[in-house]
């Protein structure tokens, strides 16, 4: 049984989406409490290492989120099985792509 069949892929679908709804109203009450005042109070927001980690965390379980969701509509509606596979490779090399960009500007900014 792999890890993203049926039952699990759901759930992570689920846990995904809770942390994500979590993520943003916290980012939002913190924003609307405490607006940075210019870009170095910017860096400091996301540098603090809690954010920093929640930010990188949502940046992981998002992209795992969308991976779950295309994969399924791909694998439900795609029929020939060599479009199917480009399909899925390409959506795969793109989300790592953009997870990587995502996490290196988050170490750049951890390291300034």
């Amino acid at each position: 049984m792999s890890l993203l069949s049926g039952q699990r892929a759901w759930l992570l679908q689920r846990v995904t989406a809770i942390y994500a709804g979590l993520y943003v109203f916290l980012a939002i009450a913190v924003l609307l409490a405490r607006p940075p005042a210019d870009h170095g109070a910017w860096v400091a927001l996301v540098t603090h290492p809690v954010v920093w980690l929640a930010t990188a965390a949502f940046i992981v379980l998002m992209l795992l989120h969308a991976w779950i969701g295309l994969r399924d509509v791909i694998l439900d509606y795609v029929r020939p099985v060599s479009v199917r596979l480009t399909a899925l490779v390409a959506v795969a090399v793109a989300f790592l792509l953009l997870g990587f960009w995502a996490l290196w500007i988050l170490i750049e900014a951890a390291l300034t």
